[in-house]
């Protein structure tokens, strides 16, 4: 295994556990890393969506043990974002087609939940218990699913703080139907993307087992060591490098 390789190791154990402690897989980070150390742009969309699969996997375990996850919650938004997803992921578009747009949309958001941040365990009380409504979950499924397949991310960057913002869960909750969500999203893009005769670098096992490494201590930040407001200035953070990286890469 070459120098690069291995010090893409460690950037992917970075991002897995920062992603994976609010309930993202981190497809956005991947990409970038891989960006920064000049990896073919084939090989970058389909290894995100890989190494999206298995910390997303490990999140949604844990967070649905966790009693994070409502199944009732997670459907509106998976039966329209999957078939979104996977024929999304087959459209090559240029990238300053999206890249900028969802830049400022990301960026606008993260300083959107630093700014609730403080206010993160009152508003948590309060949104406690509530339902998704059914037409407003698959419309916004559905344009998450596409946004998700075209830039080859799970989709949780945009999902998690529209959550927040429209006030339809928690912030635990939010993470943890994200996480799910991701993971199937990321299961029906990387089918798109392969079907489409994307390729998979041989150094893969290496990196799944740096993320899944990452994925367990960063879903143990998430559960039990970071107070709600701490886990949204994580949130913050992520949505300020997936904004970075669409904006400057």
């Amino acid at each position: 295994m070459s120098e690069v390789e291995l010090v893409l190791a460690a950037l992917l154990f970075a991002v897995a556990v920062l992603y994976s402690s609010v309930g993202h897989a981190g497809a956005s980070g991947y990409i970038a890393a891989m960006a920064l150390l000049n990896f073919a742009p084939e090989q970058m969309r389909p290894t995100a969506l890989a190494l999206n699969l298995l910390v997303g996997g490990i999140g949604l375990f844990r967070f649905w043990r966790g009693g994070y996850v409502r199944w009732r919650n997670v459907l509106p938004f998976v039966l329209a974002s999957a078939p979104a997803a996977f024929f999304a992921a087959q459209v090559k578009l240029p990238k300053e087609s999206y890249s900028i747009l969802l830049g400022i949309v990301l960026l606008v958001a993260a300083f959107g939940v630093f700014r609730s941040a403080s206010r993160a365990e009152t508003t948590d009380t309060q949104d406690a218990g509530r339902r998704v409504p059914w037409l407003a979950g698959l419309l916004v499924g559905a344009a998450i699913g596409v946004l998700s397949g075209l830039t080859g991310t799970g989709g949780a960057i945009f999902l998690t703080p529209l959550l927040l913002f429209a006030h339809w869960m928690p912030t635990r909750e939010a993470s943890g139907t994200s996480v799910a969500f991701v993971w199937i999203n990321s299961l029906t893009g990387l089918a798109g993307l392969m079907h489409a005769s994307g390729t998979l670098p041989t150094a893969l096992p290496v990196w799944l087992a740096a993320v899944a490494v990452g994925a367990l201590i960063g879903t143990q930040l998430g559960l039990k060591w970071l107070p709600v407001k701490g886990l949204r200035y994580a949130l913050g953070v992520v949505l300020l490098i997936a904004a970075g990286k669409l904006l400057f890469a």
